[in-house]
């Protein structure tokens, strides 16, 4: 048996966030509001060359141009070109220690690297992935990438607003992105936080009485809401919690919609539970049920939840029919 709480949220494709250009450069081509871009796609132009789209955790920070550099952007480049169909080469496992070729004056030498876990090397196999790639992009075939050449996300993408129009400088921020499925935010007490967590089950009821299940996703930092002109400071802190949809179908001709969503606050396991309308209330306190083609029992009540209770009484047991009023 489980008691919900019912919390408002809105349906959308969740938080924004924005997108600079990573180098110099005039930009020349910006996608429309609401375009899905997805991995190896132009997110943007700047100086009319094309800046697409990768998959990872982290932006690229430094050139790529000498064999032998090893990092976790190499990594970045190397899985999505071979996500992308390019032949890669054989990488060198974790822990493997490389050492550089001999440099042409020792203040250009290199000291030994070990290959660390979720790392990659610029090996001529990668070189050659990329210079493919340039060629396939319409871009010069160097084997080098350059900070600002892709624009790393952590996945494919929605363009929720763009900020910049051709003309614009390429190092300002550009637009905004959301991610591409659509998921249900809602806003938190603390208190009632603590007791949801990733992979809860939910319910969410859309704007046409329609319900349909979700799970949490993800559970935010608490943050102190705004208060206006409060001059005593913020109200309650919020967290926000992200619910993806078990069936996006359900919401496909949905864009935004304020919903409510059904979160479990407590539940009982192995309880017997009974109508609320089979409850008697007896003249020296307490409640009891009447056994059907049998007399009073006394009960101890336990949760309430949906129109149903938490019983225990001696000889009840699951089957039990009993009398109710409703």
């Amino acid at each position: 048996m489980s008691m919900s709480q019912s919390l408002p949220g809105t349906l959308g494709y969740g938080a924004a966030r924005v997108v600079k250009g990573g180098r110099d450069g005039t930009v020349t081509w910006l996608p429309a509001p609401g375009a899905a871009v997805r991995r190896g796609k132009q997110l943007y132009r700047v100086d009319d060359r094309p800046v697409p789209l990768f998959y990872g955790g982290m932006p690229l920070y430094r050139p790529l141009r000498d064999l032998g550099t090893v990092g976790r952007d190499v990594r970045i480049v190397a899985d999505n070109l071979d996500a992308l169909g390019y032949e890669i080469g054989d990488q060198p496992r974790p822990g493997t220690r490389l050492v550089p070729s001999p440099a042409p004056s020792p203040s250009a030498s290199r000291p030994a690297v070990t290959v660390g876990r979720g790392e990659a090397v610029l090996t001529t196999g990668l070189r050659a992935a990329v210079k493919r790639w340039q060629v396939d992009l319409g871009v010069p075939a160097t084997g080098a990438v350059e900070p600002g050449d892709v624009a790393v996300l952590v996945g494919a993408v929605r363009v929720d607003s763009v900020a910049a129009q051709p003309g614009d400088s390429a190092d300002s921020p550009l637009m905004s992105v959301t991610q591409t499925a659509k998921v249900v935010t809602v806003q938190m007490d603390v208190g009632d936080a603590a007791s949801v967590g990733p992979g809860d089950v939910v319910d969410v009821r859309l704007p046409d009485e329609s319900a349909v299940g979700g799970k949490v996703a993800a559970v935010g930092q608490a943050v102190q809401a705004a208060a206006g002109d409060d001059p005593t400071g913020g109200g309650p802190a919020k967290v926000t919690v992200t619910v993806t949809l078990d069936r996006s179908a359900a919401v496909s001709k949905i864009s935004f919609a304020d919903v409510q969503v059904d979160f479990v606050a407590e539940t009982h396991e192995d309880v017997l539970v009974a109508p609320v309308g089979a409850l008697l209330a007896l003249a020296e306190g307490g409640y009891a049920v009447q056994v059907e083609g049998g007399g009073l029992v006394a009960v101890e009540t336990g949760m309430f939840a949906k129109g149903l209770v938490e019983i225990s009484g001696d000889g009840l047991v699951a089957g039990t029919r009993v009398v109710t009023t409703s």
